[in-house]
């Protein structure tokens, strides 16, 4: 069904879209999700009482055995399995750690007090995928990419990667000076041509505050879909950033982070008329967020941005103001079961998108005024849901839209929207050792009318040291 639906033609899509953003649907739309994230909440509460006390979540369970498959090295020592666990829920129970993350170590080197833990780890991680009715020139399922129009040669390819094998180092540690403390670096081989060997992430976190290399704040990851697919959904914010962050969590419930971000910018000017300016103000970006028991959550980011490119016309500078907005969330109505939600918009944000970010598209002409550019509205959206079959298998199912829209048409092969599908199973087989199937769907319509698709079956083993 799904699948008749990426690939029908509908003439009035564009139009109902408009509609949908304008505020007509979306005010339905988010009553219907607040219900149903209320309603669950309703559910959860109701089994504990039934049952006496509170049941753990799936999720929990399943980190806990990853915790409890993590060894201290012997020093001579008792071992402090205690210490080791506390220090560990500093790295697991991180707001933006990502399902691609590798695992904790196997192996960790605890000082003599218990409040020191060093580990070098890894991760073998080989992914095999199909593709059929049109290849994707990319180990990323990335519906920005699927050719218009397809090309006869590249209508099937069989091929494999090792993209995102990598090492990493992690320093996690307690004292009354520092508080709780994390130095980490992550690097794996998804570079240049999928083999080059690249910083993926550099970040030191000292109590509330985050300095580094590290996942922007606007992203949350805990609210994307988990995928054999290492882009993920076209329509979430993906990005990583040099940035200077703070996250405090107040009441038990309630967390809200700021952080200051290094730019990067992606302008489309053609150095005749408009030329890019080196960036020089940063980016803002913060969310407020309400966490529930359980580990269902509701967050509101917002990003703020200066955009400055250089008019060769009139020889001027000029400066544009960029922002985004994201409604994210996670609900856990029952322990076996977990929902997604991101609904995100804004003008000049494009770079932060995963699909607008593989092209320039933060600044763009304007139709008819030589020398002007200015940041045109993009809207994402991915809805998803995970459900626990036991505590070492589970599967997701997920559909997301992104979606560009310039002021004025341009009526050529320019990117319009894509829509992008997925189901999938994982079985953790061992801590250590996870495999994964899945089926993915993608589509591009382009501003002319001409569109493509592709269909990908895409299997993963992964171990992690």
């Amino acid at each position: 069904m799904i699948n008749n639906i990426i690939k029908r033609e509908n003439p009035n899509y564009f139009a109902l879209t408009k509609i949908y953003l304008s505020g007509k649907l979306l005010k339905p739309l988010l009553l219907i999700l607040s219900s149903v994230f209320l309603q669950g909440m309703n559910l959860y509460a109701e089994e504990n009482a039934v049952a006496g006390k509170k049941k753990p979540m799936m999720n929990d369970l399943r980190i806990a055995t990853m915790k409890n498959n993590t060894n201290v090295v012997n020093t001579g020592e008792q071992n402090k399995t205690d210490s080791l666990e506390k220090l560990l829920n500093i790295f697991y129970y991180d707001q933006f750690r990502h399902f691609q993350d590798p695992r904790a170590p196997y192996f960790m080197f605890l000082s003599k007090n218990g409040d020191l833990a060093l580990g070098v780890g890894g991760q073998v991680k080989i992914r095999g995928y199909f593709d059929w009715n049109g290849s994707i020139p990319n180990v990323g399922f990335i519906p920005y990419d699927i050719p218009i129009p397809k090309n006869p040669a590249d209508m099937k390819n069989l091929s494999a990667s090792a993209s995102g094998t990598g090492l990493f180092f992690t320093l996690l540690g307690n004292n009354k000076l520092l508080g709780n403390f994390m130095a980490y670096f992550q690097a794996d081989f998804s570079g240049y041509n999928h083999r080059g060997f690249r910083i993926k992430k550099a970040y030191v976190t000292i109590r509330d505050w985050t300095a580094g290399l590290a996942v922007t704040t606007f992203e949350d990851t805990q609210a994307e879909p988990s995928t054999v697919d290492g882009a993920g959904p076209n329509g979430i914010n993906s990005k990583k950033s040099v940035l200077v962050r703070y996250m405090h969590t107040f009441k038990k419930n309630w967390t809200v982070a700021g952080s200051v971000e290094f730019p990067q910018e992606s302008v489309s000017a053609d150095d005749e008329f408009t030329k890019a300016c080196s960036p020089y103000i940063p980016d803002f970006a913060a969310f407020l967020q309400y966490k529930w028991e359980n580990g269902s959550h509701l967050r509101l980011s917002g990003l703020l941005r200066t955009l400055s490119y250089r008019d060769l016309v009139e020889g001027r500078n000029h400066n544009i103001t960029g922002w985004g907005l994201q409604l994210s969330t996670v609900v856990n109505p029952i322990p076996n079961l977990n929902l997604f939600g991101i609904l995100s918009t804004g003008k000049g944000h494009a770079s932060y998108t995963a699909d607008l970010g593989n092209g320039d598209f933060d600044l763009i002409p304007v139709v008819g005024k030589e020398g002007k550019l200015y940041a045109p509205w993009a809207a994402g959206i991915v809805i998803g849901a995970q459900y626990y079959f036991n505590q070492k298998i589970f599967s997701n199912i997920a559909f997301s839209e992104q979606t560009f829209y310039p002021h004025t048409d341009p009526n050529n092969s320019s990117y319009k929207y894509g829509l992008y599908a997925v189901g999938n199973v994982f079985w953790d087989i061992t801590p250590r050792f996870e495999v994964g199937l899945e089926y993915l769907l993608g589509k591009r319509k382009n501003f002319n009318g001409e569109f493509g698709s592709a269909d990908r079956v895409m299997a993963m083993l992964m171990v992690s040291f």
